[in-house]
């Protein structure tokens, strides 16, 4: 349900859900291509973006496919030829894709995909929680996560600007909790086409086989060493990888200046565009998460800071590439990091959490991180678990508790029976 619109200073407002917002972004960036299957919470998506075609408000290629799979190849295709090419997907839909990811990273096609990130079955949960989008961090796409219904719409434009960017090309991920956003109704902003068009030109590829003018290939089979030819020499497998890794790495500093130009055209940024923060100025304590976590965090801590602690927050905007250096600077002079993954790592610990100690390896009096695990399968996560959690994580600190071990919040295991007899066995 959609209220009507209102213009107020050549600005459209809206108050609509997540998904529409990721559908608006796509007609505005004139995107050419869309790949369509339906898969819960994401649905709502390429549906608007066909009554968008469907109605003549974006000029686009919409293809219904029988599968994720194919909606991928769809996407890689499509990409090829030179045009803009999105999708959107969630959970398992993402996973059935997986084979073509790495494909179209390593082809360097500029696709954007949008993420309504839900649990990963089994068992099976149609909720949220962030194991589909941490599934996919090596592949070699740029993956970002958003925090509210104004933020994906952003993104999204920022994300194509992002992937088509001759030093880029590489396709990005756009990541939102389902539900928590795909489904529910927040007011924001959609600008005029014309800022649109001036933000985001037209997309110039660097593979275009559309243009027949001369023979071209894409994906040839190479051997693992670089190849001589009478018309030249061609990389071999090696030489894609540390291309593709060495893109990944300098798309940082793209990442930052694209969001800060988007920034000063129309007034909205999202910290640094690698991490937000709040109330990090007095803090000595920082509470580290992503997406619907990070929002209940900055509840807990109004509720934390009023008993005296002095604790912030950093939200992770940019997950892959990831952001090891700005994070080694901004947490150099903490003492302590409490660390909430909505994912699990399994086999070891979150993944939030373990790339983090990773990334702030060697670091001088490095601080002192504990992470916890909360909400999977859409759990909810309240003040209750991340103010315990903050208290937890300072008693392990003070004692020196330096673990990788897994600890649950909010779990109950007195419902699990199962659970009950395996200890009695074990006395």
């Amino acid at each position: 349900m959609n209220v009507p619109m209102k213009t107020v200073k050549n600005k459209r407002i809206k108050i609509i859900t997540g998904n529409h917002a990721a559908a608006h972004a796509f007609r505005q960036a004139k995107v050419g291509v869309v790949a369509a299957y339906p898969i819960t919470p994401q649905s709502p998506v390429v549906e608007k973006i066909s009554e968008f075609v469907e109605k003549g408000k974006l000029n686009a290629k919409f293809v219904m496919v029988e599968s994720e799979h194919s909606a991928a190849a769809v996407c890689c295709a499509a990409s090829a030829t030179g045009s803009r090419v999105g999708t959107a997907t969630s959970s398992h839909g993402l996973e059935l894709m997986y084979e073509l990811l790495p494909w179209a990273a390593g082809n360097r096609l500029p696709i954007v995909i949008n993420l309504a990130t839900r649990a990963l079955g089994a068992p099976w949960s149609v909720w949220t929680d962030h194991q589909d989008f941490i599934t996919i961090r090596d592949v070699g796409w740029i993956q970002m996560f958003c925090e509210d219904n104004q933020e994906i719409y952003d993104t999204n434009i920022q994300a194509f600007k992002i992937a088509e960017d001759p030093r880029v090309f590489i396709p990005a991920i756009v990541a939102y909790d389902g539900y928590i956003l795909s489904h529910t109704l927040m007011p924001m902003k959609l600008e005029n086409q014309k800022d649109i068009d001036e933000f985001l030109p037209p997309l110039k590829h660097h593979i275009n086989l559309s243009d027949i003018s001369q023979v071209k290939g894409i994906d040839p089979v190479t051997t693992p060493h670089v190849i001589k030819r009478a018309e030249g020499t061609a990389p071999g497998y090696y030489e894609y990888r540390y291309a593709l890794q060495k893109a990944l790495e300098n798309s940082i500093e793209i990442i930052i200046n694209v969001h800060d130009e988007y920034a000063e055209k129309f007034g909205r940024a999202y910290g640094n565009g690698l991490f937000k923060t709040f109330k990090t100025k007095d803090a000595d304590m920082i509470i580290f998460a992503m997406g619907s976590v990070a929002s209940q965090a900055r509840v807990a801590i109004k509720k934390l800071r009023e008993k005296g602690l002095k604790i912030g927050l950093l939200s992770l905007k940019l997950f892959r590439p990831f952001p090891a250096k700005y994070l080694r600077e901004y947490f150099k002079d903490f003492k302590n990091i409490i660390v909430f993954d909505r994912d699990i790592g399994y086999g070891f610990e979150g993944v939030l959490s373990y790339e983090l100690k990773a990334a702030l390896y060697g670091l001088k009096n490095s601080p002192f991180i504990k992470g916890f695990i909360v909400g999977l399968g859409g759990r909810d996560v309240t003040n209750e678990h991340i103010i315990n959690g903050v208290y937890k994580g300072l008693e392990a600190s003070k004692k020196g508790e330096i673990t990788h071990d897994t600890e649950f919040l909010g779990l109950k295991l007195e419902e699990l029976d199962f659970l009950k007899q395996e200890d009695n066995k074990n006395g």
